[in-house]
């Protein structure tokens, strides 16, 4: 039985929840370093991993893994031997004949080499030379008439970044060589049992760079089953085979959220050019004929990125800026505010004070105005929104 070509639009606003907590920022010791941001932190790791003599005490293990990789890629008279490398990092290139500046000196990131055969690695997020010379690398690896191979590792394989000599080189991912070493540690009871330190580094470095997210809980699970009952979706649950339901459903999901995203941002975007409007026209008027001094003097509403979704009421100096905030930005204020909200409101509009002394909004607080009464056009006469900025600056 084939998937229906669309999904109740409901679905994935009864989803959000439980898949939100699961996308969640979770802790992973990678994460928490910010490292394996820079090629040369992941060289480390990976030849740590390759290196027989490395405190993780898998031996050869991993380096026979890589090698194993490698020769998928070569003829079979052409396979290396899978053991006996030596490792080394910011190994400097030969120069060679028939290419301009022979003196000068190009690095590769990691190199495996015995005395009959070697692998010259170049690490980088994308399989891509990135302005480093093939050449010079397999000239590296052929030295003492060795046999050779140039191999990239890197996170994504994409093969139009190949060339220049780059589309001779065996290309092998991160989530290929660390899939491959997580299978021989979970068939390894007695490495996992012996080295409890290194089996948690291996664990948290293929979470960060395989697995993505965690799974969800099951709570969460629980959750989303009933969202499928819920929004007449359970009968994907009978369609075979299984694994491509689940494939068609996820895209189906991914082509829904996109949507849904953007109409969103289109409400957002409304909702400031009115509110910025009713601004103008007549919020700066309610408030000046009550304060005795200190009036607003302009409306400032150029911003970007998270902070676009507002409003700032400009006062003169030293006097603090009050801003009317929403959706995204007033996310983005409550968790700055010395004192946020309990359970706030997001359909609405906010008011805050911003506090040089703090170097951020000193207070927030609810207006009672929601975004869908911005949209519509507040009336002339209604002062919600003059009472909450009063309110604020007041204290």
């Amino acid at each position: 039985m084939a998937a229906p070509p669309a999904i109740a639009p409901e679905l994935v606003t009864a989803l959000v929840p439980s898949l939100s907590r699961s996308l969640s920022e979770q802790f992973n010791v990678f994460r928490v370093m910010h490292h394996g941001t820079h090629e040369k932190q992941l060289s480390n790791v990976f030849a740590w991993l390759l290196d027989p003599e490395g405190t993780h005490e898998l031996g050869n293990a991993a380096q026979g893994l890589f090698l194993d990789l490698i020769n998928e890629h070569l003829p079979a008279e052409d396979h290396l031997p899978r053991f006996g490398y030596g490792v080394a990092q910011e190994v400097v290139t030969p120069g060679h004949e028939g290419l301009p500046n022979p003196e000068s000196a190009d690095i590769a990131d990691i190199l495996l080499s015995s005395p009959g055969a070697a692998v010259v690695v170049e690490n980088y997020g994308t399989s891509d030379g990135h302005g480093h010379d093939y050449h010079r690398y397999l000239a590296l690896g052929r030295a003492g008439d060795r046999d050779a191979v140039v191999a990239l590792l890197c996170q994504r394989h994409e093969m139009h970044l190949q060339r220049d000599g780059w589309e001779q080189a065996v290309v092998i991912t991160y989530a290929e060589l660390l899939d491959a070493v997580r299978s021989y540690v979970a068939s390894d009871r007695a490495w996992t049992r012996q080295h409890p330190d290194q089996h948690f580094f291996l664990r948290q470095l293929f979470e960060h760079f395989v697995e993505g997210p965690a799974a969800m809980n099951t709570d969460d699970t629980l959750a989303f089953l009933t969202a499928m009952c819920n929004t007449g979706e359970s009968e994907r649950y009978g369609y075979l085979p299984h694994d491509r339901a689940a494939e068609e459903f996820g895209d189906l999901i991914a082509a829904q959220a996109r949507r849904q995203l953007a109409e969103s941002r289109a409400l957002l975007a409304t909702t400031k050019r009115a509110l910025g409007i009713f601004a103008n026209t007549v919020l700066v008027e309610q408030i000046n004929r009550e304060l005795a001094d200190g009036p607003v003097e302009d409306v400032v509403t150029e911003f970007r990125g998270l902070w676009t979704w507002g409003v700032k009421l400009r006062r003169s100096a030293p006097l603090p800026d009050v801003f009317l905030v929403f959706g995204p930005t007033a996310v983005l204020e409550m968790d700055q505010v010395p004192r946020r909200l309990e359970n706030p409101d997001y359909s609405q509009v906010f008011v805050d004070l911003k506090d040089s002394a703090v170097g951020g909004p000193s207070r927030i607080g609810p207006t009672g105005v929601s975004l869908v009464e911005v949209m519509d056009g507040l009336p002339a006469d209604d002062v919600r929104l003059r009472d909450a900025v009063l309110a604020i600056i007041a204290g």
